[in-house]
């Protein structure tokens, strides 16, 4: 479980394909902290790790990751978003985030409002996903609330700090993004 706030970046330094699935190494200023078989989540999916050398750590992820989520977009040199799992008893900053996630989006709009932003996405029309304002979502792991629901989209804004210090920075339209719903909505929007 997670919490959607964001500890650090890390850069991926490599990506190698074995079979069907990809290791993809990281180096972080986490790695220090790792241990083997621990969890944490990667632009908000959560990945296992399963080696550790010096300040990089590699984590794998399976096809069906693949499948569903923006890694095979993943490029050596991109930074992604870094949480490690909550620890019982914490403060729960964010939200209640599973690190699985439900289906990937695009950034199709950025607008720069003079000291913060308002990011637009949009995600599968014939998605059974909601969002309402003033909800929660998760985009590539980092917990925030909705600004503006549609059927298919939404719209989020970003402060100074979230910006400076989640890959928000990096993103630009047309990019793809990890969505994951609110939790309490999704089983609500299950039971109607």
């Amino acid at each position: 479980m997670f919490t959607g706030i964001i500890e650090t970046l890390g850069t991926i330094v490599a990506l190698e394909k074995e079979n069907e699935n990809v290791h993809v190494s990281v180096q972080s200023s986490l790695t220090s902290e790792l241990k083997i078989d621990q969890s944490l989540a990667h632009n908000g999916v959560c990945l296992t790790v399963v080696n550790i050398q010096k300040d990089i750590y590699t984590v794998t992820a399976i096809k069906e990751t693949l499948d569903k989520t923006a890694l095979q977009h993943w490029k050596v040199g991109d930074e992604v978003n870094l949480e490690r799992a909550m620890k019982l008893g914490d403060r729960l900053d964010g939200h209640m985030v599973q690190g699985h996630v439900d289906e990937t989006g695009i950034c199709t709009h950025i607008e720069d409002q003079n000291g913060s932003w308002v990011f637009r996405f949009e995600y599968d029309a014939n998605s059974k996903n909601i969002t309402i304002e003033k909800g929660s979502i998760t985009v590539n792991g980092t917990s925030l609330t909705v600004v503006d629901a549609t059927k298919n989209g939404f719209s989020v804004a970003i402060i100074p700090y979230t910006y400076e210090h989640t890959g928000f920075h990096n993103l630009a339209v047309g990019d793809a993004v990890n969505l994951e719903f609110d939790l309490i909505g999704k089983y609500i929007a299950r039971l109607r």
